[in-house]
């Protein structure tokens, strides 16, 4: 399996909104009975997904083709159908038999279902869907509002074609389906699931029909270059291979959430487990459908990338030999072009912006998609403080005498070249730019697809002022913006140029760069941050605190997640007027276990460990500091934690010491973690990482140190060895 196509399939383990569809070979027998073994399997493994916190919607086939069975035995009715068959003509011969079909056995599936669901303590329902629901507009918002709530409850939504109303004849207007393969990724898309796992009843993919000698399953399907020849349709399904391709290819076309796609067998009672499990227990399976990002191999950009790398590096070095006031000088030129361009800046955000309207982007990466001027009067006044910062460069870190006139000295300089690739939020670029100027190394970037034109118009303003900055004598090439599309993985190979790549976006990104690179990776994957109210803390500071870490900005990774209570603050009311100004600004309380307990949520929470990223947190009672320390060590992600308690509660200088986190805080909003707030000027991310930097990463997060040594006279090894001279080790600083 090649690297790239590993890699995606390591991404899917991350997966947190699962669409899963059974065709009609799966669900019923060629005999049209339900086959129990395979239906139990696939609510088993979904259950399985459910208990660890995804959400899954289930496409089911299959009500016609059980339907035969049901009608084969009632003689008179098939008499009947028949009959009207012979006076209404051939097209409503298929759709009356198919209604009748669909009538007589849809009752009975769900019912299976519901039963199979029940004995695994799910909750599921039933939705019947036809064309109208996904063309009228006001329809679908009604349909996407009742998944959401089934989903957001813990329910498996259930969707099946409402043949019995739509006559089943075969639509083909555009984003209408003609079968459950296209019902499946119009579901995949509209309902913003990550993944797309279609059961069908082959292994996957294959050159030619399976049955034929020498047919060969492809584990990546690439659109352009992957040359299959289409079988026969299924004998009880109305969808065929092509289908399913057609399919797969709409799931994962541009503007859709969905990352993958896979065909595979239903056959397999471990299919969903191989593809979603948290392991390779199970081995690989079906055939893998990408976004076109990630699988156009014609679309290499690691040539690209390497040329723009080592002309970064050659800019860098030749930026670090100039006075520390040319970096200013660039620095400043930056902070006032983004406020001179910024109406060209927002021209260009607003294209970004209206293409994740009409795409059905998720509101969270909207949000952080949105530029203004409030930003860019923050980003310039944050580029001035990075410039008015001394010279973070050939800084002494220590100085020693090694001997009798030879000194040795550490001092520090840029790492390199760094690569930082992020997702949706072209403010990060003037951020990283900065600090990577300031601290002397060459930068190359690779932003997401939504924010394509906002990153290209950003980055042409910077690099101008580059160059009028430094008055010519650094070129814009010291940035470089990788915009083809193409494998990241081709760029995360460039260990040999490349020095330090630095993720900033969502888990699956910085989970999928960190398992595919030899170079080293400063970020973190998770921002569960906590929020706990001590027993000593004032209900005003307690309701500010909160309301503030979760509200002021929920998609970020500092916002709160998690709301710790002491066992106290519940009869001193302390708990209750906290949950109340959270509802009130419009949070979702989820419980734990004892907060359930004890009726202070009224709907648990599916996970202890969750980054949200929205107005929702996850609320939980502790009996004291220990148990909400050793829960924040068990359930955190090592990223900001605060306590709320009296000025002069010693508890506060125990939970700053104690807890293990990149940033502690004692009564203060978790949001304070931040590189501007720091004082820092900007962040390039924030590290939860133990090695090289940890918390927000400013200027000095981007150096490294290098060894000076001078010696007055000549000193060779051999003489000390044989002791002709003697080391005095006398430390200078």
């Amino acid at each position: 399996m090649e690297l790239n196509e590993l890699s995606a399939r390591n991404i899917l383990r991350n997966a947190r909104r699962i669409c899963v569809k059974a065709g009609t070979s799966v669900v019923a027998n060629e005999n049209g009975r339900p086959s129990l073994t395979r239906l139990g399997a696939i609510v088993e493994q979904i259950s399985e997904l459910n208990a660890r916190g995804a959400e899954v919607i289930f496409v089911s086939s299959g009500a016609v083709g059980m339907g035969k069975r049901l009608l084969q035995k009632q003689s008179r009715m098939l008499m009947s159908f028949k009959d009207t068959m012979h006076s209404q003509g051939n097209n409503m011969n298929n759709s009356s038999a198919t209604n009748n079909q669909f009538t007589a056995s849809q009752f009975d599936l769900m019912n299976l279902y519901s039963s199979l669901f029940t004995q695994c303590d799910v909750a599921a329902s039933q939705i019947l869907v036809t064309q109208g629901d996904f063309v009228d507009q006001g329809r679908l918002e009604n349909l996407k509002y009742t998944v959401e709530r089934l989903l957001s409850h813990g329910i498996v939504p259930i969707i099946n074609e409402n043949d019995a109303v739509s006559a089943n004849l075969g639509y083909t207007a555009d984003d209408v389906f003609s079968d459950n393969d296209s019902l499946a990724a119009l579901c995949a898309r509209n309902f913003n699931a990550d993944v797309l796992v279609m059961l069908t009843d082959v292994d996957g993919v294959f050159d030619r029909c399976p049955s034929e000698s020498g047919a060969k399953m492809l584990e990546l399907y690439i659109q352009k270059s992957s040359d299959v020849a289409i079988g026969a349709i299924s004998a009880q399904g109305r969808g065929g291979m092509a289908s399913k391709i057609d399919a797969a290819l709409s799931a994962v076309s541009p503007g859709s959430n969905c990352t993958a796609c896979i065909v595979t067998s239903g056959n397999d009672l471990n299919a969903i487990r191989g593809i979603l499990g948290p392991d390779d227990k199970f081995g690989s399976k079906g055939t893998l459908f990408c976004t076109p990002d990630t699988n156009d191999p014609t679309d290499d950009i690691s040539d690209e990338a390497r040329e723009k790398a080592v002309a970064a590096r050659n800019e860098a070095r030749k930026l670090q030999a100039l006075p520390h006031e040319v970096r200013q000088d660039i620095l400043r030129a930056m902070a006032d072009a983004l406020i001179d361009r910024k109406d060209e800046l927002l021209t260009a955000n607003a294209i970004d912006l209206e293409a994740a309207e009409r795409d059905g982007v998720a509101m969270v990466l909207k949000k952080r998609l949105k530029l203004s001027d409030e930003k860019f009067e923050t980003l310039s006044e944050g580029l001035r403080q990075i410039a008015d910062l001394p010279d973070p460069l050939g800084v002494e870190k220590s100085k020693r005498e090694l001997a009798d006139g030879m000194e040795l000295s550490l001092i520090t300089v840029p790492i390199g070249v760094l690569m930082i690739i992020f997702e949706s939020r072209p403010d990060s670029m003037p951020q990283i730019a900065a600090l990577s100027i300031a601290s002397g190394n060459g930068l190359l970037l690779k932003g997401g697809k939504e924010a394509a034109n906002s990153n290209a118009a950003i980055y042409k303003v910077l690099g101008d002022a580059i160059e009028v900055g430094s008055k010519g004598a650094i070129k814009k090439d010291i940035i470089a913006l990788i915009t083809s599309r193409g494998q990241v993985s081709d760029m995360l190979a460039l260990d040999d140029v490349i020095d330090l790549v630095i993720p900033r976006g969502s888990n699956a990104l910085v989970s999928y760069i960190k398992a595919n690179t030899k170079i080293p990776v400063l970020g973190h994957a998770d921002g569960v941050c906590h929020v706990y109210i001590d027993k000593s803390a004032s209900a005003s500071a307690a309701t500010k605190i909160a309301v503030d870490s979760k509200t002021d900005y929920p998609s970020a990774c500092n916002a709160m997640e998690s709301l710790l209570v002491h066992k106290d603050t519940i009869s001193n009311g302390v708990a209750a007027q906290t949950l109340m100004s959270l509802r009130a600004a419009g949070v979702k309380c989820l419980g734990g276990p004892k907060a359930m307990k004890i009726g202070l949520c009224d709907t648990a929470a599916k996970e202890l460990k969750r980054e949200y990223g929205d107005l929702t947190c996850l609320v939980e009672v502790v009996e004291n500091v220990d148990e909400a320390i050793d829960w924040i060590h068990s359930h955190g992600s090592g990223h900001t934690e605060s306590i709320v308690c009296s000025p002069d509660s010693e508890v506060g200088e125990e939970f700053l010491c104690r807890v293990d986190a990149a940033c502690v805080f004692k009564n203060a909003s978790t949001r304070f973690a931040d590189g501007y707030r720091f004082g820092l000027g900007a962040e390039v991310g924030i590290s939860t990482g133990r090695i090289h930097a940890r918390g927000p990463v400013g200027v000095e997060g981007l150096l490294t140190t290098k060894w000076q040594l001078r010696s007055n006279d000549i000193n060779l090894a051999c003489e000390y060895s044989t002791g002709e001279k003697k080391f005095t080790h006398k430390e200078l600083m």
